[in-house]
């Protein structure tokens, strides 16, 4: 069960993306890409697991607190509050724009109320999310994680499939949804595969890989739940939800790369056929892979503002139930009423990813490891520094990406 909600919390719509990162590095350089980060991201677990076992602490909030007072235990409850609400916004936007396509493939003169994205996510919260969420421990979420895992493998198989059917010029023809200038005929390159390619596209492609196994906000809260809890079974759990992960992100990317190479798009379903009555299930099969991953990454944004507010409390169902509530009717207000909130959540992931990923763990590891242990001079600890700089770099990358993309109006991180 920690294994499929460690999955699922890793696992998002990033994934549709991820042909079209192949697309702009090339199936060589992505490959190079794409096992550094899995790798980097485990080192990375590696830093947190041994900072809460010098010190006995399993919340990322506390970590801060013990490595910089109260507010390093601010900014880590704030990043990870930020980071996973705009994880949620992402989601239910991605919600409202596939079911709206799914109604735009199934109604054309019918205009219910019942099958608009907007008041559809708000049946989906009550109906489905708000339960959910309002489970008292992260390890009941296995089943319905498990569940949404295996609508991704349905999601892969039939990326699989429809590579072994599909012709890369034909395809376009009858696909309504590609524009007429995207069609590119095979002389000119566009449907064969390239091992490395370097284009005005690839740098901005980085941050999409790079940020494909943030999952750490989940950690410590899944590694507080895990039975016989230990930091050798914790890092066996994280090492095998990011190889499953790196396995589907790897054959995913490669099947949609070699079913439409140069021509595909920043989002992998688009490239199919509205009439394709197996894709038409299979963008159902992602609808609900959505859904079932937003409780999941709610947990740790509660336990963020109870650990701000409500510190030293014991559990209460009355605190419980409210912050979910008032969490989710907050989202769906921003999604519904805010029309840039994916702008502006793009520039906070830009920042509060790579602080999860590399700074936080790192700065954390430095700080909280004593030096008669390990003096910053050791390995271990240069690791740790040169781990943070990176960290650094990716966010400033991020930052200068997403501004450029403002600046000129034009999107270059494929949306995801």
């Amino acid at each position: 069960m920690s294994i499929f909600n460690l999955s699922n919390a890793i696992l998002g719509s990033g994934i549709l993306g991820l042909a079209y990162a192949m697309a702009n590095t090339g199936i060589i350089l992505f490959v190079l890409l794409l096992t550094s980060m899995a790798i980097l991201s485990a080192y990375s677990i590696h830093l947190l697991l041994k900072s809460a076992g010098v010190v006995g602490i399993r919340a990322y909030e506390q970590l801060g607190n013990r490595a910089f007072g109260r507010p390093g235990k601010i900014l880590a409850a704030s990043i990870i509050t930020l980071n996973n609400i705009g994880g949620k916004i992402k989601y239910i936007i991605n919600f409202i724009s596939y079911s709206q396509r799914q109604k735009d493939m199934t109604t054309d003169k019918a205009n219910y109320w019942f099958v608009d994205g907007r008041y559809l996510i708000i049946i989906i919260s009550v109906l489905v999310i708000l339960p959910l969420a309002l489970m008292k421990r992260l390890g009941y979420l296995g089943y319905t994680s498990g569940f949404s895992l295996s609508c991704m493998v349905f999601f892969l198989i039939s990326v699989i499939y429809k590579k072994f059917v599909t012709e890369c010029p034909e395809e376009h023809s009858y696909n309504k949804t590609v524009p007429t200038e995207s069609i590119y005929n095979s002389t000119d390159g566009m449907c064969e595969a390239k091992l490395i390619t370097i284009n005005p596209q690839t740098a901005f492609t980085i941050p999409i890989i790079a940020f494909a196994f943030v999952c750490h906000p989940e950690v410590l809260p899944i590694y507080t739940e895990l039975k016989n809890p230990s930091k050798k079974r914790m890092q066996k759990v994280a090492n095998i939800s990011i190889l499953t992960m790196f396995v589907m992100y790897l054959v995913t990317a490669i099947f949609g790369y070699l079913t439409f190479y140069g021509n595909v798009k920043s989002e992998l379903l688009e490239m199919y056929s509205k009439k394709d009555t197996l894709m038409l299930c299979v963008r159902l099969a992602v609808l609900i892979a959505v859904t079932l991953t937003v409780p999941v990454v709610l947990f740790p944004i509660r336990r963020a503002v109870l650990q701000l507010l409500f510190p030293d409390k014991p559990f209460h169902w009355v605190r419980h139930i409210s912050i979910a509530v008032c969490l989710l009717f907050l989202v769906n207000l921003l999604v519904i009423f805010v029309p840039n909130i994916r702008d502006i959540f793009g520039f906070i992931g830009a920042t509060s990813a790579p602080s999860l990923i590399f700074i936080l763990p790192g700065i954390f590891y430095i700080c909280i490891v004593p030096e008669e242990q390990e003096p910053l001079k050791s390995r271990p600890k240069i690791q740790a520094i040169a781990f943070v700089t990176l960290g650094f770099i990716f966010m400033i990358m991020s930052i200068t990406f997403i501004i450029i993309e403002w600046v000129t109006g034009k999107k270059t991180s494929g949306g995801h």
